[in-house]
């Protein structure tokens, strides 16, 4: 079945180019994605006013899909500042800089322990856990700030989510879509996700040792600002706390956050029934730690954390807002700000044109496994990762019923290479918990993993050709 394409699907590809380009050259996306924004409406509906409205309805519904993070990196940063000025944070991470005595120990150590934290609770939750116990103890041994923020990101949104063995949402989509078992296809995936890991996380790791090693990187040098209390910048003069109450506090925090995990584990919260539960129990420690530490200005003071958390976190979202906004149209955002503009079958704009690519191609085991990769690739666009890994699964299932042979490897390499674009490591919007926790900016936190991403989709890609 042929795919219909429109104008509106041209100035979506052009766009996408025009904004890749601009991230390359390291120019501001704002301007051309708001213009592509208008553009799209015009096309679309052909009303001026409908297009201009249009600007501002794609912000609004950006803001309302990333408000969540928002606000949970706001509360987790003004809890960090707290907990930095306090002198619990220094406290509470002295028995892990006895294991992290070096930028390689720090980077493999965060990246191993974000990576299984995420199999069982998902990367989202596990960033602000991880994030801000062991930034600090990173950081005092010479990672960057930037190296901390890889390391989470390729284990947590790369090697977990994509593999997802044990929520099993990824693997269930693309099973249901290529009419799998989801265990056949959670075994294909394992050796495209150990090979697209290792691949991945090993170059990066080699490129920032690199970069350090001839100064192009410093130990501070990546941080986008101070982060309130993470980077212990605003550590000024003595503890808040005494010692024995920094200790105590060192002890309990740790164990609050290992109930709420229990409690994720019982209760099989996932997502942002996750993060909230995360969120809640940030704001209850900054509340209580800033109560104990200033006494009568306690209630104010606690206001102040807040603000400065929430001063931090829409900073630091403000550039994605409008590229986020843009991206959103690729998928449900269209239908819903200029209604049902698409032919009718369509699946949006992003999935239709992974359908016409599939269809484009001739069948054979080596372009079956190029076409997968780039059919999950471009369905990753729109910075979720799991909005496409269904196309992915039917078209790996048109495949493998040509080919006779590969539909468990296809659909997973499709899963793979959806996720990794879209899942959180190459989309900026998708990089924001990892990128705001460690205060750099997403947009060189998704450089910075481009090529080791790519070199890692090749490989994997390879791999994948001989296993059909």
């Amino acid at each position: 079945m042929g795919v219909e394409l429109m104008g509106v699907h041209g100035v979506y590809v052009l766009f996408i180019a025009l904004i890749i380009g601009f991230m390359i050259f390291r120019k501001d996306t704002t301007p051309i994605c708001l213009a592509g924004i208008l553009l799209i409406g015009l096309a679309a509906t052909g009303s001026v006013s409908q297009s201009v409205g249009g600007i501002f309805t794609s912000l609004i519904y950006a803001m309302k899909e990333l408000l969540p993070t928002i606000l949970v990196i706001s509360i987790i940063v003004g809890m960090s500042q707290v907990l930095s000025l306090s002198g619990v944070s220094d406290t509470m991470i002295s028995p892990v800089t006895r294991l992290i005595r070096s930028p390689g120990a720090a980077y493999w150590i965060i990246g191993i322990v974000m990576m299984v934290v995420s199999w069982f609770f998902w990367p989202s939750p596990a960033v602000a856990l991880i994030g801000a116990v062991l930034l600090p103890a990173a950081i005092r041994v010479g990672l960057p700030a930037i190296g901390v923020a890889v390391a989470m990101n390729l284990f947590g949104h790369g090697i977990a989510l994509s593999g997802d063995f044990v929520i099993q949402a990824a693997p269930k989509l693309t099973a249901d879509a290529a009419g799998l078992p989801v265990g056949s296809v959670i075994t294909a995936s394992i050796p495209l996700v150990i090979v697209m890991g290792t691949v991945t996380t090993a170059l990066a790791f080699w490129f920032l040792r690199s970069d350090l090693k001839r100064g192009v990187l410093k130990p501070a040098s990546s941080m986008k600002s101070a982060v309130p209390g993470i980077s212990g910048s605003s550590m000024k003069g003595a503890p808040l706390l005494p010692v024995k109450k920094r200790r105590t506090l060192a002890v309990l925090i740790p164990l609050l956050f290992l109930a709420d995990i229990t409690a994720m584990y019982a209760y099989r919260l996932q997502g942002g029934e996750a993060t909230a539960l995360i969120g809640g129990t940030a704001a209850l420690i900054l509340l209580v730690v800033a109560l104990l530490s200033h006494r009568q200005d306690g209630f104010g003071k606690s206001t102040s954390y807040l603000v400065d958390g929430f001063h931090f976190g829409f900073k630091v979202f403000g550039p994605v807002i409008p590229i986020a906004a843009f991206f959103y149209l690729g998928d449900a955002a269209l239908p819903e700000l200029f209604g049902n503009v698409l032919p009718a079958g369509s699946q949006g704009i992003v999935n239709d044109l992974g359908l016409a690519l599939a269809h484009l191609v001739p069948l054979q085991p080596a372009v079956s496994a190029v076409t997968l990769t780039a059919v999950g690739a471009i369905t990753g666009l729109d910075g979720s990762g799991f909005s496409g890994i269904s196309l992915a699964g039917s078209v790996a299932r048109l495949f493998s019923a040509a080919l006779g042979a590969g539909a468990e490897t296809l659909t997973a390499l499709g899963q793979v290479a959806a996720i990794w674009v879209g899942g959180g490591t190459l989309i900026p919007w998708a990089l924001i918990p990892a990128a705001a926790i460690c205060g750099v900016d997403p947009f060189d936190l998704a450089r910075r993993n481009l090529k080791p991403v790519l070199i890692g989709l090749a490989v994997t890609t390879v791999v994948a050709i001989f296993l059909i």
